[in-house]
Formats: structure tokens, sequence, C-alpha cells
């Protein structure tokens, strides 16, 4: 009987711990206006008490002591919430504190000047970095929109693009460079790509392979991008490591007959889609701009694949003109590189990065 009271007696202390213990949330609501915006921050009281060595943590539900920590409190805020507008670090106004009794938090109400058409809003905050759990829940408001995010200890930035013309420009700004980073810093893309060319061909079929890897992985991209299909990296990037092994071996044995590059291209720049949508994904893509996001990463993915195609197709091309018998070893040999560093990476990803699982 005694030790049913005592663990009876234990859970009821565990419950009322927990019942105790605040949700580690804050909530940071933006309404986009011309002009100036406006917002509030609600932050839970014993965030505060913690940070700012308020004991006990109630004396914050006080009016009249918790205005006398206004200056403390936004202070604190000043020093870990940046917003910046179209790229420039915004000054915000502290207006006045509010005590919101029944949520045990204070309401932090805020200005933020802005003198012309807004494009672009970066949100940077972790708020209180003593709770490793504590996420920041963000509204932004613009005309009847809605954009939704959480801001977390592994994810401090929120990019926020209006639903203007400009805004529509800082998307393009943004995705643009990033689709012909990622194409330039792709080394699996690019050798898939490049073996598929080494063994020359007229401007109008080396076109078609191109267009052909251009279609697939777009097709893929899109669908990923979107949720619709969305294949673990696990096997998705082993398949591209196989992809460009295949390539590799399918320049060895060709024969005479038909080029079937541009069906090649087209059937593995669908796996490769996918490699695109991983790194797409990552970047939080605007939920009210999603189509010239979209657009524009995969129009700087064919511009940086076009950068490369011209110069590996024109010093192919420069060789074999120069010395046939040069061009088919430089071939061969291209091949046999491009089969190495494929099976390079298949047996990095499938045995030294978890592999398919």
């Amino acid at each position: 009987m005694r030790w049913t009271a005592a663990v009876v007696l234990a859970l009821l202390f565990a419950q009322g711990t927990v019942r105790a213990h605040p949700v580690p949330f804050s909530y940071l609501d933006i309404r986009v206006q011309p002009g100036a915006m406006a917002g509030t921050l609600v932050v839970h009281i014993l965030d505060v008490a913690h940070d700012l060595s308020v004991a006990p943590a109630a004396r914050l539900l006080d009016p009249v002591y918790a205005t006398t920590q206004f200056g403390a409190v936004t202070r604190l805020m000043d020093e870990r919430l940046r917003i910046a507008l179209d790229g420039q670090a915004a000054s915000i106004h502290w207006v006045r504190l509010e005590v919101a009794a029944e949520r045990q938090s204070l309401k932090l109400h805020f200005q933020i000047p802005s003198q012309r058409a807004l494009a672009s809003m970066q949100i940077n905050g972790s708020l209180f970095p003593y709770d490793a759990n504590h996420k920041t829940f963000i509204n932004v408001y613009e005309g009847e929109g809605l954009t939704q995010a959480i801001l977390e200890r592994s994810k401090t930035t929120l990019d926020y693009f209006a639903g203007t013309r400009q805004g529509t420009f800082a998307v393009v700004r943004k995705f643009l460079p990033s689709g012909v980073h990622h194409i330039l810093i792709g080394p699996d893309h690019l050798l898939f790509l490049i073996g598929l060319l080494l063994l020359g061909g007229t401007f109008g079929r080396l076109l078609l392979v191109v267009t052909g890897f251009t279609v697939g992985h777009s097709i893929t991209l899109t669908l990923a991008a979107l949720n619709v299909l969305s294949p673990p990296a696990s096997i998705i990037e082993p398949a591209i490591a196989l992809s460009i092994i295949y390539v590799g071996v399918d320049n060895l044995m060709v024969r005479k007959g038909r080029d079937l590059r541009p069906w090649i291209a087209l059937a593995f720049g669908l796996i490769h889609g996918f490699g695109f949508a991983n790194v797409l994904r990552d970047m939080d893509l605007p939920s009210r701009a999603l189509g010239w996001s979209l657009l524009s990463f995969n129009l700087g993915v064919e511009l940086g694949q076009l950068l490369v195609v011209v110069v590996a197709a024109g010093t192919l091309a420069g060789i074999r003109a120069w010395n046939p018998e040069a061009g088919r070893r430089v071939a061969v040999a291209g091949s046999v590189a491009v089969i190495a560093a494929g099976g390079f990476w298949f047996v990095e990803r499938v045995f030294l990065s978890g592999g398919i699982r």
C-alpha cells in the first residue's frame, strides 16, 4: 500500500510539474502595409524571466511592474530578433507592452517604417536560445494572404517575398542565381551531361540530348517541389551515380546504328530532377510565388548547364577537328573516367553515407 501511494504521489507531482512548465513557444505576427508594417510579438513570462533574472516570474503579470521592464524586454528582443527589408536592416519601433495574463505572456506591439513598396523581407531570430525546444510561430499578413512559418534552433531564418511586382523580381533574383550555382557545383549532374557529349555529333543531335535532359529533370523537379512525388535521397543519390556509370559504359559499347542518347538523357533526367529538388526544397519555396521560384531555379539550372555544354562540346569538337584519332582516345578515356567517378559515388552513397534503406 505504501508503494502504491508513493507511485500515485509521484505521478501526481510529475503531472503538476508538466502542467507548470510552459509550452516553449513565441508568436510573431506581422502585417505588411503601405508606409509602415505593424506587428505583435508574444513571449512567455517564464522565458523572459529566465533571461532577465526576474523572480518570481509571476511578477511580470503585474501590469505596473511589467511596464518598468519594457525597456529591458525590448532591448533583449532587439538583440535576438532582426528584420531586413529588401536586404536592408530595419528598425523595430516598440510601441507598448501589454500583459496577456490568460496566456501567461507579454505582448509587445511594434511598427517598422517602410518608405516604398516591399519586395522581400527576411526575419532572423533565435529568441530564447537557452531552451533547445523553443519555437517561434510566424504569421505574415499581406492583404488577404497569409504566410506561416516556424523558427527553431535548426532553422532561424524566414525569407518572405511580397505579392507585388517587386516581390516577383526579388524571387527571380534569388532563385535564378541559385539554379546556376547548383548546377555548377554539382559534379555528378555535369559529369552525366558531359558523358553524353563525349561521342560528339551534329549540333542538332547534341541539342536533342541537352533538351532531353532538360525536359526530364524539369518534370520531376516540379513534381518533387510540389510534393506530388518525393522519393528519398537515399534512393535518388545512388541512382544518379548509376546513371553516370551507364552513360560511360554505353559510350564504350556503342555501335553504328540509331543514336539513343536523347532518350537516355530524358530517362535519366527524370532521376536527376529529384536530386535538384532536394536542394530546392531546403531553400523554403515561397508559397505565394511558387511558380516563379520553380521557373527561376529551373532557368538558372539551364543557363549553367548551357555554359558547361558550350565549353565541353566546343572543346571536344576542336580536338576531333584537329586529330580524329585523338578525339576517339579522349572519348574512350573520358568514358572510363565517367565510369570510375560514378562507381566511386555509388559506393560512397550506398555504403558510406547510409545508402539505400
